[in-house]
């Protein structure tokens, strides 16, 4: 597999990940305003500062965020994200920005992450729908998507709805508790609520097949997931390393 050229920007976080992807995967590193190879792969970390134009003209990429359990501390306040630490694990994905939770992945490292998953609960007196951020609406290219997926929800379900976002006061893990299901765009929130027994949904068409909205009054949680989105998930420490690398340049998921 060809090595990509890694995209850094000037913000601490991308420049930390990218630097320690470059470093593990033995990759040339290039300032996100003087690349020009189109042709290459690229790995980058986010979608702003000019990243997302490029990834926008390559063909192929690897990125970066955070992972889907145990992710490093952030705070959100005032409209803004605050990174507390890089402690915890982040995704790598290949030509997309989720993965897909699909694969057959050994559960060894699903159970190094120690992490309590409830069964599926039996009840639940609304739905959370997770909004997604204005930058992921444009991003997927989806303005109206908050409108557009009350107008789908209703025709399968009378159940309340609550719209959630990052920002919102209520902490997601106190709604989650008297929760039917959850509804979002391609949140990593929506892992989380399956952890606690909740079923997810998504809209984004790379997530869609883990649960169908149509079917939300019949939910069903596919845990075998858990052990496929573990593998999809490094810490900075093994991204450093190489470990990371060289799991992706053998298992693309």
């Amino acid at each position: 597999m060809n090595k990509p050229i890694v995209i850094y920007t000037d913000h601490i976080v991308n420049k930390t990940l990218c630097y320690n992807f470059a470093k593990g995967s033995d990759s040339l590193l290039c300032h996100v305003n003087k690349f020009r190879e189109y042709d290459k792969t690229i790995a980058t970390y986010g979608v702003l500062r000019g990243t997302l134009d490029i990834i926008k003209k390559v063909k192929n990429y690897y990125y970066m965020d955070h992972g889907y359990f145990n992710q490093s501390k952030r705070s959100f306040e005032n409209n803004r994200t605050s990174i507390i630490n890089l402690d915890g694990y982040f995704r790598i994905v290949y030509n997309n920005f989720v993965h897909n939770g699909e694969g057959n992945y050994p559960s060894d490292r699903l159970k190094n992450l120690n992490l309590k998953i409830l069964d599926q609960k039996k009840s639940g007196d609304y739905i959370i729908l997770s909004e997604p951020s204005e930058t992921m609406k444009k991003v997927y290219n989806v303005p109206s998507w908050t409108d557009d997926t009350i107008k789908l929800l209703k025709k399968y379900t009378d159940r309340k709805l609550i719209i959630h976002n990052k920002f919102a006061k209520e902490p997601l893990t106190i709604l989650l508790k008297n929760a039917w299901a959850f509804v979002s765009l391609q949140s990593t929130a929506g892992f989380m609520a399956m952890l606690n027994g909740v079923p997810s949904y998504f809209t984004d068409n790379n997530l869609n097949h883990i649960g169908k909205i149509q079917d939300i009054e019949r939910p069903i949680i596919n845990y075998n997931i858990f052990n496929n989105l573990a593998y999809g998930q490094w810490t900075l420490k093994e991204i450093e390393t190489g470990e990371a690398w060289e799991n992706l340049s053998k298992n693309i998921i």
